[in-house]
Order: C-alpha cells, then structure tokens, then sequence
C-alpha cells in the first residue's frame, strides 16, 4: 500500500475522516466486491487480535469457548416465532448445494440462538449440568438494508463475540446479566472507552428476551453507537427447546438463559473516539506496535546509532513491549507521520547528541516529549505508556461528559441531541415515546441508567407531563 502523506479530512468531518482513516492507517478495505463486506488488512487485525484476546481472558475466568456451525436448518430457525420476526428481514438463506436444490433450507446464522439452543437441550439433564457458560467467537450475516459503514454496519459481522449462558432459576440468569456487564465495563476500561449503560425500552429489545440491557458510548459526531448487548431470556428459549433439568428433588424444570454479544464496533469505538486529526492514537494494551525506535542517523556516527537502536529494541523487546525499529531510508518527519497515523503511543528517537547524553528522547501520540535515562529504559518506557493510558481514559471520559445535557424540556431535548444526548424524565409509555421521538428525531434508548454516569433523573415526562424517570435519548448509528 503506497503512503499517501497528505492530511486526513478533519474529525469535525467524522464520516469522511472515518472512511479515509480506515485504509490510511490500514485497518480495512473497503473495496470487496459485495456491498456490507469488508477485507481485514494485517494491521487492522492485529489490533483486533489484540482486542479480542483480552475479551477472551476476561470470559475465560468462568465461560468455556466453543464453536457451533454457521448453517442453521429452516425447521430449528423457524421455532421461536418472535425470535424470527425480529430477524426475518436479513436471514440470508442457502437453497442449493452445487446445482442441487437442498431438501431443507439452511440459514446463515443471524446470530445463533436456533443454532446452540438444540444442543443445549441435548446436554442439559441435571441441575449438576448447571450452570452452563459458553461463548463463541464467530462471523454472522445479516441482510442489512441501510446503509453500511465498515466495522459499524455491515452484512458480514466478522467478529461477533456471542456468550450464552443456562441457569436453573431466574434469580440466577439475573445474576449473569449482571455479572456480564460488569465484565463488559471492565473490557471497555481496558480500551479507555467510557461507556453508558441502560435498559433498552421493551418494543427495541432482542426479540424473545424479557429484557434488554445495552452498552453504549458517544461518537465524536454525538450519535450514539451500541457497543453491547446483555439478553435475559428468561424460559421464552427453553420452552420452544425442551431446555430442561431435573432438579435436587427428581422434578423436571424449565430452565433459564441469558445471552450478551459484542462484536467489532468494538474497534470501530476504539478508532473513533481516541482518534485526532493526525490518525489513530491506540491505546498501549492493545497497540500492534507500542513503541518505535526512530534513529537520528545524520553525519558520520550513523553505525554507531544503528547499533544504539538495535540495542534499545532488544531491550526493550525482552522486557515484554510489543517494539519496531524503523530502518527505513527516507527522512524522520516520514517516519514520525507514518506511526503517528497508526497510532503507535510512543515514538523512541536516539541520535548522536541522546548516546552522548545517556538517554533517549520519547514522545507519545499526543506530542509530550521527555528524556528517558538510558540506565532506566525499560522502566522509563512502562511509566510513560502508564500515563499515557490514564490521559487517554480521561480525555475520552471528557469527550463523553461534554456530549451529555440534563434536560426538563422539549426544547431543551431538541436542543441537547443535536451535539450529543439527553438525560430527561420519561413517563414509559410507548405512544409518548413515539411523540417526543418524532418531534426531537432522536431516539429514546435506554432508561434505568447505571450510577456513575449522570445520576438519577426524575421529574415531569417532557412528553406528556405525568411523573417520569430518567431516559436516554439520542440519536443512534
């Protein structure tokens, strides 16, 4: 891929930024030759392997991964009614294997539901079965009709993470949604992604739950984007099933699920909101490359700098940093822009005048420059990438307050969504939301939303002027 280095659109522009910053910093390609497909490039995969590998250490303290087919027979995906009228729409189906029509239609899964939940009601016998905890890992297809962003809408999810989960009462799959999102704040801590979190009304929850807990964060335009989904599913699964144990007295009982799911908005999040109008910045965690070595090779000491930044990537190589020196023949101010759209958090530079000093000057992605003491380099490096994680945490945690208006009005709700969302009083009901949604072309999202972010909200619906609690509202990717 030839480097183009002219500067990107500015992010005030998101979409246009967006769109060039995914092939500049070589995060995808968008010019596959179906509609709503996308090809990874090698660097872009790499961060979604970075990504994703932690997503898999925190569900691996209490989740098994596993992996069940893509194709779902039309008689299983038929079952659950409300489950497929919910997804109707966008089921591509599979008639033909070659040139031979198929005795049974199969389904590219949606998401897998009709696909592991058979399985389930083959393995659940016994109370000792439960509970039951496995997630996977896969690509789905939906025939989405709007119009596709890459990462963000798409045909081919390539990177859905679905969890589901079997308990023996209610109680219990409650409890799992509730440790599933604190599982998923804890992985968007680990992006410095700040994150809201709420109840999705019940005419915009997954078909078949019985309710709908949703993660959402702000993007640099103000609309919203759902980065996470946690499903209780009470026993509406199991009934049309046959998920059912033998409980502690030999009694048979239907049992209870839960299901949650993220999938590579995830990367679209980590992209939009930490990037400026020079590229990506990535976080340390799950940066490619954390650190480049840029040598200052002018005049005649340029072996003797090679063989500085030679030792300074072995260094800091065996003490456990993801590091790339950059030997290229073409000027600093070439390679400076080139990881700089790519992210890196730290740039390493060492010439002539830093060997003599006995140091190395660092810059992270925002610019901040200081010397890091050769003796203390390994330590130096983690120090500052530990800073530079806490200043990407609190930038993005200023971005989203800045977004956020507590509103008593609808005025004032009008007003609000237009730079981001709004926190007001909500009566509940549905033709009152379809009123206020109309009027302020903005959606109502959420309500019940999690402590920590704006606190509780309560007062004269600005829809119809009965008590109401706090909802959220905006408008959504």
């Amino acid at each position: 891929m030839e480097d183009d280095q002219g500067a990107l659109p500015p992010r005030e522009d998101f979409s246009a930024w967006y769109n060039e910053l995914l092939w500049r910093a070589e995060i995808m390609d968008v010019r596959y030759p179906v509609k709503g497909l996308y090809v990874w490039f090698p660097f872009g995969f790499a961060i979604r392997k970075n990504v994703y590998d932690h997503l898999r250490l925190l569900l691996d303290r209490e989740h098994q991964e596993t992996l069940f087919p893509l194709l779902i027979p039309e008689h299983e995906f038929m079952k659950e009614a409300e489950h497929i009228k919910g997804f109707e729409e966008e089921v591509y189906w599979v008639t033909h294997g070659g040139l031979t029509p198929l005795d049974v239609k199969l389904a590219l899964r949606p998401t897998s539901e009709c696909a592991i939940y058979p399985m389930y009601a083959l393995w659940v016998r016994s109370h000792a079965d439960l509970p039951l905890k496995l997630y996977q890992i896969v690509n789905t297809f939906r025939y989405e009709t709007k119009h596709t962003r890459p990462l963000i809408r798409l045909r081919e999810i390539t990177s859905f993470k679905e969890a589901h989960t079997v308990h023996a009462t209610w109680d219990d799959a409650e409890s799992q949604v509730e440790c599933a999102i604190a599982l998923y704040q804890e992985f968007y801590s680990h992006l410095c992604i700040p994150v809201i979190v709420s109840k999705r009304p019940d005419w915009d929850k997954f078909p078949g739950a019985d309710y709908t807990i949703a993660v959402d964060t702000i993007m640099p335009d103000g609309k919203t984007l759902q980065i996470g989904t946690v499903h209780h599913l009470g026993d509406h699964f199991s009934k049309t099933f046959e998920i059912k144990y033998e409980d502690i007295n030999g009694v048979q009982q239907l049992a209870y699920q839960t299901c949650y799911g993220i999938s590579e908005r995830s990367i679209a999040a980590l992209i939009s909101i930490h990037g400026d109008d020079r590229g990506l910045v990535l976080p340390p965690a799950v940066a490619p490359v954390q650190v480049v070595i840029v040598p200052i090779t002018i005049g005649k000491r340029k072996d003797e700098v090679t063989a500085a930044a030679c030792a300074i990537e072995s260094e800091l190589a065996a003490a456990g940093f993801r590091v790339k020196t950059d030997q290229r023949d073409i000027r600093p101010g070439a390679k400076y822009w080139y990881w700089e759209m790519r992210g890196v958090p730290l740039r390493v530079e060492i010439g002539p005048r830093d060997i003599d000093s006995g140091q190395v000057t660092s810059v992270t992605r925002y610019g901040e420059k200081s010397a890091i003491s050769r003796d203390r380099l390994a330590e130096g490096v983690r120090d500052t990438l530990a800073a530079f994680t806490v200043s990407m945490s609190e930038k993005a945690g200023q971005h989203m307050q800045s977004h956020v208006r507590i509103a008593t009005t609808l005025d004032e709700v009008m007003d609000g969504v237009q730079a981001g969302v709004v926190v007001a009083p909500w009566c509940g009901e549905k033709d009152c939301a379809d009123s206020i949604e109309e009027k302020v072309n903005a959606s109502i999202l959420g309500t019940g939303i999690r402590p920590g972010f704006t606190g509780e909200v309560q007062g004269k619906c600005v829809g119809c002027g009965k008590e109401g609690k706090g909802a959220l509202i905006g408008r959504a990717y």
